[in-house]
């Protein structure tokens, strides 16, 4: 049998990202006789990567430019020298492009990767001015209904997404993004009780951004230093807003006890994985959003993979995961009483039945390869 290629894209994610290339291309390699293609935003080719995989960095252009237009260009160019028999979608700008590929070449599936409600982020949040968001928000949902009939599957990255997108049918399958566990991996010392004294390590990771909470994140961690002298807080991540970096950078010049990692550059995962093994508490202090509040964070499971203390934002559906599997505390970052959360953090001892099986990749790894497979067979 000849081999099969498949093709993973994204217009905006790093050709190394987390589900990318270590979820989605890593468990789909494992499929016999097919070779994987990994297109995305230039970032370090993965040097451990399996055999039959293949990295394509050809997008490398600034946020808002011109050239997130031309990129389309230079991906149907892609699509036309691999000539793949499936092809992964991740991003919305790029269905068109590959839509217009199996218009005209045909003998090809398509999947649809959906890892956000893109339309009701932009609605959501205030990146963009009133008439703008709802003017970028109202075209990115055309764009997908008009593509959602020469769609094979769809992916779902979060299962609100099946009562929130009218285009879906009955054809999707949730991908959730669990933790995909390595070899590397520490063991957390279970349970897991914060130390008596020395440095008490904060994170916050992933995108840096007003919506995610970057302000009490900092906030909680100037008023935990009023009780305790060595509290800091770690920064890793990207953040897209010019105007929100140049203020936390501030901030951080004045704070020492505050370290700021990327900022203006994306970071690679295993620097994030890093700071989440030598921290002690994970913070999610998401302002209440329409756009998050029904999604589950990443951060989330690799936090609890490797035995942080988790303070989240008032939200019920993390509340059930977090303090249903005694990880965390669930707390008002805009009404805090700090002198009350680090006494409950000091008395408590989390994680005290071990870390969750079901926090882990391997059971989307099932599913995805239950699915392709089939789909792979029909071409």
């Amino acid at each position: 049998m000849s081999e099969k290629r498949i093709l993973l894209a994204s217009l905006l994610k790093p050709i190394n990202d987390t589900r990318l290339y270590e979820k989605l291309g890593i468990s789909l390699s494992n499929i016999s006789g097919v070779s994987i293609h990994i297109v995305g935003y230039e970032a370090p080719i993965p040097t451990c990567a399996p055999a039959n995989m293949h990295f394509h960095p050809i997008f490398r252009f600034r946020r808002l430019s011109t050239g997130r237009l031309t990129a389309q260009c230079d991906y149907y160019r892609l699509l036309q020298h691999i000539k793949p028999q499936l092809v992964v979608v991740s991003t919305h700008e790029l269905l068109l492009p590959t839509l217009l590929y199996k218009v005209r070449y045909g003998g090809i599936r398509i999947v649809y990767d959906i890892q956000e409600n893109y339309s009701l982020n932009l609605r959501a949040q205030h990146n963009y001015s009133w008439p703008l968001k709802h003017l970028l928000a109202g075209t990115v949902r055309g764009i997908e209904k008009m593509a959602a009939g020469s769609i094979d599957h769809f992916l779902l990255a979060e299962r609100s997404y099946a009562d929130e997108l009218p285009f879906l049918g009955n054809s999707y399958t949730f991908i959730e993004n669990k933790y995909k566990a390595n070899q590397k991996t520490p063991h957390a010392a279970i349970p897991v009780s914060l130390p008596a004294s020395g440095p008490l390590y904060l994170l916050y990771s992933g995108t840096i951004a007003e919506e995610y909470g970057i302000w009490e994140a900092i906030n909680l961690t100037k008023e935990l230093q009023a009780i305790r002298p060595d509290v800091k807080l770690n920064i890793i991540g990207y953040c897209a807003n010019g105007h929100t970096l140049a203020k936390l950078k501030k901030a951080c010049h004045q704070l020492p006890f505050i370290k700021l990692i990327g900022g203006n550059k994306l970071v690679p995962h295993h620097e994030i994985l890093q700071q989440i093994q030598s921290s002690h508490i994970g913070l999610l202090p998401y302002r209440p959003n329409a756009s998050t509040f029904r999604c589950i964070p990443t951060k989330l499971y690799e936090y609890m993979a490797h035995g942080l203390t988790i303070l989240i934002q008032d939200n019920p559906l993390w509340q059930g995961i977090v303090e249903g599997n005694d990880a965390g505390l669930t707390i008002d970052f805009g009404q805090l009483n700090v002198q009350g959360l680090y006494s409950e953090l000091n008395t408590h001892k989390f994680y005290k039945q071990g870390i969750p099986d079901t926090i882990y990749w391997e059971s989307e790894e099932k599913k995805i390869l239950q699915l392709i497979k089939p789909l792979l067979s029909e071409v």
